[in-house]
């Protein structure tokens, strides 16, 4: 099994298309006409993340007001190699994107969170040396 996609719901489509182009390196590609705006995003030749405009968050099904879907936590993209590694830091870096690097407990492997838009976190993660993170 493999991830296939992850569905973001953001009320910034735009801003958060710019994020995965320009900073994860993705690119736009088609999308099927759904009734309700968004973009797909590329790696590989294949649709990785869905963008999906929303202006308030989706409410579950008979649910009471307050019941609010949660409509994703975070994404993780894993970073194999020092060159990649650097080059996501550069870009950062050179959009002035803040982040916050921590080290995975019990492991070898260092996290870099991106806080993309409310409730919504990308997180970067490698087994490089933490001498070699960002």
């Amino acid at each position: 099994m493999q991830l296939d996609h992850v569905t973001l719901v953001t009320p910034d489509l735009e801003g958060t298309c710019r994020f995965f182009r320009d900073i994860v390196g993705l690119e736009d590609g088609p999308r099927p006409p759904f009734r309700v705006d968004g973009r797909w995003l590329y790696a590989n030749g294949r649709p990785v993340i869905h963008l999906v405009d929303a202006t308030e968050p989706a409410r579950l099904p008979g649910g009471s007001p307050a019941l609010v879907a949660p409509r994703i936590d975070h994404v993780a993209f894993r970073v194999a190699s020092g060159a990649e590694w650097r080059a996501l830091g550069e870009r950062l870096a050179a959009h002035r994107v803040p982040y916050q690097l921590a080290e995975a407990p019990a492991s070898a492997e260092v996290q870099l969170f991106v806080a993309l838009a409310p409730g919504v976190v990308v997180e970067f993660v490698t087994s490089l040396p933490v001498g070699a993170a960002v």
